[in-house]
């Protein structure tokens, strides 16, 4: 497991997809053009999981769900799934950590790389991973 300990002028909102983001990005280095499926998401209300067959996606009702946990000083656990390694990370307002069950090398490559961009005013995050993870 590797963690960051960081302080950051985004929004929670921001943190959540800016970690999101790296997290998929850096696995995908690995293990290539596999999907990237949210497998849980437990926040201090609920835990979400896929309802079947579907994938679980980051309605506007999660988010602030997300948001409002960070908000209050509480972590989130979520484990995703990308070709054949399983993530699972744990978010909070200053924090974050990661454990690559298949590749740990990864966990140290999504820490450096959250390490610069949650600092940022404006951090990298692609324009089409947004609608892929968050559904309008």
């Amino acid at each position: 497991m590797q963690e960051l300990n960081f302080k950051s002028g985004l929004d929670n909102q921001k943190k959540v997809m800016v970690t999101l983001f790296w997290t998929n990005r850096k696995a995908a280095r690995t293990e290539g053009c596999a999907p990237f499926r949210i497998k849980k998401i437990e926040t201090e209300n609920e835990t979400y999981t896929p309802q079947g067959t579907k994938l679980l996606k980051i309605s506007d009702d999660i988010m602030e769900d997300m948001v409002q946990t960070l908000d209050a000083g509480k972590s989130i656990p979520m484990e995703f799934n990308i070709g054949e390694e399983i993530l699972n990370v744990s978010l909070s307002e200053d924090s974050f950590s990661v454990t690559a069950q298949k590749s740990p090398e990864i966990e140290e490559e999504i820490i450096e790389k959250l390490e610069m961009e949650l600092t940022k005013k404006f951090p990298n995050l692609c324009d089409s991973f947004t609608p892929r993870v968050r559904p309008k």
